[in-house]
Formats: C-alpha cells, structure tokens, sequence
C-alpha cells in the first residue's frame, strides 16, 4: 500500500511543479477596477525638460461614485543627466544618448 502511495506521489509531485512552473504570474499590485466609494486615485510621474525635471503629481479623490476634487501639482527636480544606450538598427548598432529617469518608491500609510 505504501509503496503504491509512493509510486503516485512521485509524478504527481513533478506534474504539480511543472504546471506552477509554466502558470503565468500576474503582478499583485495590478489594480483591476478602483473603488469610487471613498478613495484617492495618484498618479506620479516625472517629465524631461531641458535643464531640470519636473515631478507631477496628481490626485483624484472620489467620494460616493463622483469626482469631488483633483489636485495636480508641479515641481521642479534636478536631472540626473544624460546616459548612452546601445539601439539595433537593422543590424547594426548605434549609440543613442537618452535622460537618465529617476525611481519611484511610494509609501502608503
């Protein structure tokens, strides 16, 4: 009996693994539909000017399924420069300057 166990455990145990392997992972923090019964909606970004960068941030509060309020608001940051990428071009490579962009890590409480 056990060894019938055993002889079973086994492929199912690599037919498990291999179907956890091949599931297509969604990313948790993917929102599929907002809530307009009491939230606030940001959106944070950063746009390239010549010799800064503005940070724009804007908010959408929602209160019972109606847009009470947005607020945007603007910033200028310093650039961080400018970097040198490597770009296919049919073949053959071409180095191409672009704006270094900054990263964003959001804390909410």
């Amino acid at each position: 009996m056990i060894q019938k166990i055993s002889r079973l455990a086994i492929p199912l145990f690599i037919l498990l693994l291999v179907n956890s392997c091949t599931e297509e992972v969604s990313p948790e923090d993917a929102v599929q539909s907002l809530s307009k019964n009491g939230s606030v909606e940001t959106v944070v970004s950063i746009e390239n000017a010549d010799s800064m960068d503005v940070l724009v941030t804007k908010h959408k509060v929602w209160v019972k399924n109606s847009l009470a309020k947005e607020i945007t608001t603007r910033d200028t940051i310093p650039t961080l420069g400018d970097t040198i990428i490597s770009v296919n071009d049919n073949g053959t490579k071409i180095s191409k300057t672009i704006k270094k962009d900054y990263e964003f890590y959001i804390t909410v409480q």
